[in-house]
């Protein structure tokens, strides 16, 4: 499936063409909804306002969409899963959505009704729209045929990449390269006689991905330079392993980094424009969120001195930019002797520190809340890898390579690693994480920025990654 790269981060183009088409269709389910349902004069029902509220509309129906994942889950889930996704997203989140914007921006208020029938529509048209897409547009069809050179390690950590959620690609089989050491199964291998480029035509490759763990011509080992020239000179793609898992799965895969590559390659840019604007977008979010919460800590406050009493916050100190600690705030979730003897202790599935409100504020994040001072007053981010104690990052930075490269950037209330994998309570959990964070590092952008803050509202709808 052919990508788009937009501010670093890939993007598959077929989704982007629906999500265009999409954007149409719910402004024009809008604009009937008010002038079929509408209330008011007819300058509201056919004028200017109309045609903005289409707009706004069809633009938070479409972020409410890419929120629960409904995009990716027509690819991965049954059409019903998708349906079940898009109802959600339409009726609760989205019709929520619009309901806060017409008190926060009363020019767009155009009554229950319209809004009601709007939503209605819109779902029947997407929805439909969407079986049509899956109908015409086969899926596979739109995978890109890929060849791996290299049985190895290195080849074996490609062969995962399908089971992690990766659609846009199938592997038409791997070329061992000798003398490194086979650890794929031999159904899967490939026969290199014959030369590069017959296996190519035979299976109409579109990629060669390369992952040799060994490419020293001197110990024998099968690295054809010349002819994969020639692939690349026909329209074949090249692409090394790191670039690959970091295209598919959005992470960059630690066995492959290395600091030539780093150097050398894109990403990891760094500007005043870039902390001017992100620290203008942690400011009005922080606020924004802070407005729409304060509800939620003041029951969080009542809650927690009802079930165990005093503290309500709880301090502890956490790692920041550049390995500087700074003191982090959360509602209490825990009992007040959870660390006995002041030793940190990694938190673990079904804790019993955890109270009962605790394990609520947990499920929903609203123990999290608090952090949001940590934002305004600026040693956090709102979207960044989140901030470990300094017993752990003294213990990770000798375990795991480049795991300081993480602090390269702020910390942050919701982050990259937070959406792709659960929470991490271990150094393996650790590791797994540090290939989003570096990710995130290389990449971040105000675009990604958007794209984690809205995909976080599954995250919390649905308790992923909660301990």
């Amino acid at each position: 499936m052919a990508h788009i790269r937009i501010f670093n981060h890939y993007v598959q183009s077929p989704f982007i063409f629906l999500a265009a088409a999409e954007f149409t269709l719910l402004a024009v389910c809008a604009y009937l909804g008010v002038t079929q349902w509408g209330w008011g004069d007819e300058a509201l029902r056919y004028g200017e306002t109309g045609m903005r509220y289409a707009l706004v509309y069809a633009l938070v129906m479409l972020l409410s969409t890419l929120a629960l994942g409904s995009y990716a889950a027509g690819v991965r889930e049954s059409f019903a899963g998708m349906a079940v996704r898009c109802v959600v997203s339409y009726c609760l989140l989205g019709s929520a959505a619009m309901v806060i914007l017409f008190y926060l921006v009363p020019d767009l208020y155009i009554g229950r009704r319209a809004l009601f029938g709007s939503v209605i529509l819109s779902l029947v048209i997407i929805l439909l729209a969407r079986k049509l897409f899956y109908l015409l547009v086969d899926i596979s069809q739109l995978r890109r045929h890929v060849l791996v050179l290299g049985a190895g390690a290195k080849a074996a950590a490609i062969d995962k990449v399908r089971d992690e959620q990766a659609i846009g690609f199938d592997i038409v089989g791997f070329i061992p390269a000798a003398p490194e050491q086979t650890v794929l199964p031999q159904e899967k291998l490939l026969d290199a006689f014959g030369g590069l480029q017959r296996l190519v035509d035979k299976h109409k490759v579109d990629e060669i991905v390369i992952a040799v763990d060994e490419r020293r011509r001197s110990h024998g080992g099968y690295f054809p330079l010349e002819e994969l020239l020639e692939c690349k000179l026909k329209g074949v793609r090249i692409t090394e392993a790191v670039q690959f898992h970091e295209r598919e799965l959005g992470q960059i895969e630690l066995s492959e980094l290395h600091p030539g590559w780093m150097v050398f390659g894109d990403g990891f840019h760094y500007s005043q424009l870039r902390d001017v604007t992100k620290r203008l977008f942690d400011i009005g979010i922080s606020l924004l969120l802070l407005l729409l919460a304060w509800p939620l800590m003041l029951f969080a406050v009542v809650a927690t001195f009802l079930e165990t009493g005093r503290p309500i916050l709880y301090k502890q100190v956490r790692t920041g930019l550049n390995g500087k600690p700074f003191s982090i705030y959360k509602f209490r979730s825990m009992t007040q002797d959870a660390e006995k003897g002041g030793k940190a202790v990694w938190a673990a599935a079904n804790d019993a520190r955890v109270t009962r409100v605790g394990a609520f504020m947990r499920n929903t994040r609203i123990d999290e809340l608090p952090q949001i001072f940590n934002i305004l007053r600026g040693d956090m981010s709102f979207i960044g890898p989140r901030p470990e104690r300094p017993e752990f990052v003294a213990e990770l930075n000798q375990t795991l390579s480049y795991y300081d490269f993480r602090h390269r950037v702020k910390p942050g209330l919701m982050g990259w690693a937070q959406l792709n994998y659960p929470y991490g309570a271990s150094i393996d959990d650790a590791e797994r994480k540090l290939v989003y964070d570096l990710y995130y590092v290389k990449n971040h952008s105000l675009l990604l920025d958007l794209l984690i803050l809205v995909q976080t509202v599954e995250v919390i709808l649905l308790g992923k990654g909660v301990r």
